[in-house]
């Protein structure tokens, strides 16, 4: 194996390893929509596994496993009832994102006030 592959593939081990030790966030949760429709379904109720499988066209494992990533982020709290086990969404990991998004929430507001003052000088003239 030549240097220069040898140093590639201790890079890519490298890289692997220390993706897999950092913490997973609410960032990385909202990243897929399979996992936001699933916090959707969450707002209003806790739900078991099953259920929330029902609610898409993939295999229950599928589901399974969008669920665990969801609880490894932080955003869902999964507890047992007997053989069921229950998600519960968790708000507060939640709450960074939209910390994160206000600055972009208060640019959208700036510019819908300027459509709406343009509007006005439009209906004016």
């Amino acid at each position: 194996m030549g240097n220069h592959l040898r140093k590639q593939k201790l890079a890519h081990i490298f890289a692997s390893k220390t993706l897999h030790k950092m913490k997973r966030d609410a960032f990385q949760a909202i990243a897929d929509p399979t996992r936001r429709a699933i916090l959707m379904s969450l707002r209003e109720k806790e739900q078991n596994v099953n259920s929330l499988a029902e609610q898409f066209d993939m295999t229950r494992q599928a589901v399974s496993l969008h669920v665990k990533y969801l609880q490894e982020c932080g955003v869902i709290k999964v507890s047992r009832q007997g053989r069921e086990r229950l998600c519960q969404l968790e708000v507060t990991e939640l709450n960074r994102v939209n910390e994160w998004m206000e600055p972009f929430k208060e640019l959208l507001e700036s510019q819908f006030r300027k459509l709406d003052n343009l509007l006005d000088e439009l209906k004016n003239k």
